[in-house]
């Protein structure tokens, strides 16, 4: 599977401080325990409310407690969510997958496309691919593979 950045038609870069234009953050992180269904609602109804006002798109996987998010778009806006996701305490241990720069949109349609285990799950997705889940950039590229792979 190729690096995430050759997936999406972009070159690597360290952090979204470097990138102009048109950018993406790939993350994974923990959900914080007895995170409810309701609480899941809220987050994606603020994501959506969010990405609208700033032009962002994406998509957000929720799997066994464990959230998978790409987010795209002006990197100004890209940045001010960045930098909320980073304090928001429903999150734990959030680990950054990949960001950069971004020559076209990947989730053009979504301001913020959800899919949950009961949709796909990514889990039995990498367990059934070639994918690696050791290489950080085969993982990378892994998810966002997957994220596209879901039918709507």
């Amino acid at each position: 599977m190729p690096r995430a950045a050759e997936n999406c038609g972009r070159s690597l870069t360290s952090d979204l401080n470097s990138v102009e234009g048109l950018g993406f953050y790939l993350y994974r992180s923990t959900a914080r325990d007895g995170l409810g269904a309701d609480e899941l609602q809220d987050i994606l109804l603020e994501a959506r409310r969010r990405n609208q006002a700033l032009g962002l798109t994406g998509c957000l996987h929720y799997e066994d407690g464990l959230f998978f998010q790409w987010l795209e778009g002006p990197v100004e806006g890209l940045r001010d969510v960045v930098a909320s996701i980073e304090r928001d305490r429903r999150h734990v241990s959030l680990d950054v997958l990949d960001q950069g720069s971004l020559d076209h949109r990947r989730f053009q349609d979504w301001r913020m496309r959800f899919s949950d285990r009961d949709k796909a799950s990514l889990m039995d997705w990498f367990a059934k691919s070639d994918s690696s889940t050791v290489h950080r950039g085969d993982y990378a590229g892994g998810v966002v593979a997957f994220m596209m792979s879901i039918a709507v």
